[in-house]
């Protein structure tokens, strides 16, 4: 759930709105990239954190790009640490692979081909005999659970070459972290159910493993194997412990949780995607809707909208019982191709997601409303700091970027009466100026953009923001004035005389000098944000230009590589980079691609990359 935009806030305002409850907390970019997930066993005491004095010189550089923060309240730090990894597996978030020993995930390999399976950590692609289990989102969550499982079901972990030269049983025995089949110590038989329940605990059916361990442990006292029926106790205590922590994860089975919130005329609809029994995220929607909408209206026009074009589990957990229930039952299933069923009177683990759905929709739902009163709030400063007759309903705002001159990109952002208007949004690569000419380029990104709006492609904005000073400004009021559009309230945006945000001025046609709002303003909060968004929206087309071109050309540059060439030579790499982490021999394995021109192929590169 959004708990609002921090660059468009009062950080301590944002701070506050945060639950100090458990949960797992999603750092944004002002275009809606995640950047880190993290888990925390108190959100708003984490969260804080991230915005003291002593921090990391790349915490520092996360923090400075962080435009929204997302979180999911859960109701324990192990169920927040369990969602935080599937997150992290479906999302891969910058700067969390920073954090990760290599570029791919590392998983747990049994090697159930082998008479004793082996377990152990694996990196690398899954192929081969074996059962993998993960992906995991860190080396040291491998490690933590494969130290758990000799715990728990002592089955070897050692080296294949340590395993068959043994003649006595080695420390991992004697500490009770492997039952010896190196030596003869244990039956196939008994290693083999020791397996068994390894293979049930890694794929979460961990009360078949309890019901199992039970049933052993009862036949062990009859027996009066009392020894036995002790390990077995603390086998099961064990297991106790740990399915405390995978409350999310629950039995299995795929299906969605979906829970509605409404209040001060905000509806917020919460949806939980439970697939194999794993939490693997959520969202908010917040669905508008005729005043005086129930609850039970609300969630069936949302659920015959959001399943439209989108696979349908067979089971939907709902908060309340939708209109026309039986109707989108039959509907569902129809297009599903087999039943579909809505649940709201729900038990045990079921119950438990549904609160877990409803909590945060309601969290959600809180935040939302705090977060549009405060912009409101900004959006009449800012008319008052304009001197505007009533509230802007559309800005936009222009930025240039290039590297010396070179491929020039500019950006058009929209901002409406709630925010970021994002399918408005626009680019232009610039052509035919002098580089590094940006009142040119400027000049020419305005007549494109508002020759269209002549058009009535778009409407007419009540105010455009320039990034830039007075000449900047002449240079949009010269493009606006030749395409003919009028009646445009202009406002450049430059830096302070030391750069420093906060320090911004305002430079408004027919004024000299420049209007300087308080660092504190609210006015000054909005308009920040919306030339900070217009400045990524910028720079990210620049360098997306820059990057083609040059890798384009390499290949282009080379004698005997045409077009068709390329496209095989692409074709078979899977892309530039497979292509380009190719060896020699490689790319001569490619139809038509003798070993000398490989040759060259390779030295253009590389010899690119080491020059760069």
């Amino acid at each position: 759930m959004g708990v609002g935009r921090l660059m468009d806030s009062d950080p301590k305002a944002f701070l506050k709105r945060l639950p100090t409850a458990p949960g797992v907390y999603r750092m944004l970019d002002a275009s809606g990239t995640v950047l880190y997930v993290g888990k925390a066993k108190n959100l708003k005491r984490r969260v804080s954190s991230y915005f003291g004095r002593s921090l990391s010189t790349r915490i520092q550089l996360m923090v400075s790009q962080i435009a929204d923060i997302e979180v999911t309240v859960t109701r324990t730090e192990g169920e927040a640490l369990l969602l935080e990894s599937n997150l992290i597996k479906s999302l891969l978030p910058r700067f969390n692979v920073l954090l990760r020993d290599d570029k791919s995930y590392p998983y747990i390999l049994l090697t159930v081909q082998d008479d004793f399976p082996r377990l152990t950590f694996y990196r690398g692609p899954r192929k081969g005999a074996g059962r993998f289990f993960g992906p995991y989102p860190s080396s040291w969550a491998v490690r933590e659970t494969l130290q758990l499982m000799q715990k728990l079901f002592p089955v070897r972990q050692c080296e294949d070459g340590f395993f068959r030269n043994r003649s006595r049983p080695c420390l991992q025995y004697q500490i009770k972290r492997c039952s010896g089949p190196c030596v003869g110590l244990v039956t196939p038989e008994e290693y083999a159910q020791d397996v068994a329940r390894t293979i049930k605990f890694l794929d979460g059916r961990t009360s078949e493993v309890l019901e199992e361990l039970a049933g052993a442990m009862d036949a062990a006292a009859e027996r009066l194997e009392f020894e036995r029926a002790a390990v077995l106790r603390d086998q099961i205590a064990t297991l106790n412990r740990i399915r405390e922590r995978q409350y999310v994860n629950g039995e299995g089975g795929d299906l969605d949780i979906v829970a509605c919130a409404q209040e001060a005329g905000l509806n917020c609809v919460q949806v939980f995607f439970i697939r194999g029994g794993r939490n693997l995220g959520n969202k908010a929607f917040f669905p508008l809707a005729p005043e005086g909408t129930e609850a039970a209206g609300l969630l069936a026009g949302f659920l015959a909208q959001f399943y439209a074009e989108k696979a349908i589990p067979s089971e939907l957990i709902l908060s309340v019982e939708p209109e026309d229930a039986g109707l989108l039952e039959d509907a569902f299933s129809e297009r599903a191709g087999r039943r579909v069923h809505f649940r709201t009177n729900v038990r045990g683990e079921r119950a438990r997601w549904l609160e877990m759905a409803l909590g945060n929709a309601l969290v959600a739902l809180k935040s939302r409303l705090g977060s549009q009163a405060g912009y409101a709030r900004r959006l009449e400063a800012l008319m008052d700091a304009l001197d505007l007759d009533e509230l802007p309903e559309r800005m936009e705002c222009f930025d240039i970027s290039h590297t010396q001159g070179e491929r020039t990109v500019a950006s058009c952002v929209v901002f409406n009466g709630e925010g970021p208007l994002k399918s408005d949004y626009r680019r232009f690569n610039i052509e035919g100026i002098v580089p590094g000419d940006d009142y040119a380029a400027m000049h020419q990104a305005l007549t494109r953009r508002y020759t269209r709006v002549r058009q009535g492609e778009y409407p007419l904005p009540d105010v455009v923001f320039i990034d830039g000073g007075r000449g900047q400004l002449h240079a949009a009021e010269a493009a606006i004035a030749e395409v003919g559009v009028s009646n445009l309230r202009l406002v450049g945006v430059s830096k302070g005389p030391d750069r420093r945000p906060g320090t911004e001025q305002l430079w408004l046609l027919g004024q000299d000098l420049p209007v300087i709002l308080p660092g504190d303003s609210p006015a000054m909060h909005l308009i920040e944000q919306i030339r900070d968004e217009a400045h990524r929206f910028a720079i990210t087309g620049h360098r997306q230009r820059r990057a083609q071109a040059r890798k384009t050309s390499v290949l282009e540059e080379i004698p005997g590589v045409g077009p068709k060439r390329r496209q095989q030579l692409l074709k078979y790499f899977g892309g530039l980079r497979g292509l380009t982490r190719a060896g020699v021999e490689e790319i001569a394995g490619v139809d038509g691609i003798s070993r000398q021109l490989a040759q060259q192929i390779y030295d253009a590169f590389h010899h690119d990359s080491a020059g760069s």
